[in-house]
């Protein structure tokens, strides 16, 4: 059994600090902990589709991250404070973010991308930002997802309902297709979310 907190290659791994923000004391193995985040996750996908919500608001995104690992972790919808060998440094997110949100209002208002584009730049975005402790995969995909619905779309299928927390072929393929994303080439990352 792999504890809760041991690094693996799927996983951002939290530094002492954040593993003491973990809420249920129970929890003694990663599927007991991914098992917690899913049920979590489940209520907020609910919650965020129950009505029209403005995505492309900060406020909002932390609310979500919040209403996604709230039950889970005490940190849940606060950014992070520490560096991670991924994303930008702390005091550069808020930063980021808002000019990130700048963006996509302008294409989405000027269309400038096709509308799966536009989500999915919004997507490897936020995933490049990283900006919390943990869940910026999970997130910023339900994120993508409320706004290419709000944009007349369908949401993702992120290669079929893959897992992505598991290491192995289908994390692979997601991962291989967000570097190609970092040198703006989207149709890999389309491929996969739209398979």
């Amino acid at each position: 059994m792999v504890g809760p907190f041991e690094a693996d290659a799927a996983g951002t791994p939290l530094d002492p600090q954040e593993r003491e923000g973990l809420i249920p004391t129970h929890v003694t193995t990663r599927e007991q902990l991914n098992e917690l985040e899913a049920k979590n996750i489940l209520d907020a996908i609910g919650w965020a589709f129950k009505r029209k919500r403005n995505i492309i608001d900060e406020n909002f995104l932390l609310g979500l991250h919040r209403r996604m690992f709230r039950k889970v972790w005490r940190w849940a919808g606060k950014y992070r404070a520490t560096e991670r060998n991924l994303g930008v440094l702390p005091h550069k997110i808020q930063v980021d973010i808002r000019a990130l949100l700048d963006n996509v209002g302008y294409w989405t208002e000027n269309k400038t991308f096709p509308p799966d584009e536009i989500a999915l730049r919004f997507h490897h975005g936020l995933v490049l930002i990283h900006p919390f402790a943990n869940g910026n995969g999970r997130w910023s995909r339900l994120a993508s997802d409320i706004l290419i619905v709000q944009t007349g779309g369908t949401r993702f299928s992120w290669g079929g309902g893959a897992d992505l927390q598991t290491p192995g072929e289908d994390r692979d393929r997601y991962i291989a297709a967000l570097k190609k994303a970092d040198g703006h080439e989207f149709g890999p990352l389309n491929e996969f979310a739209r398979s």
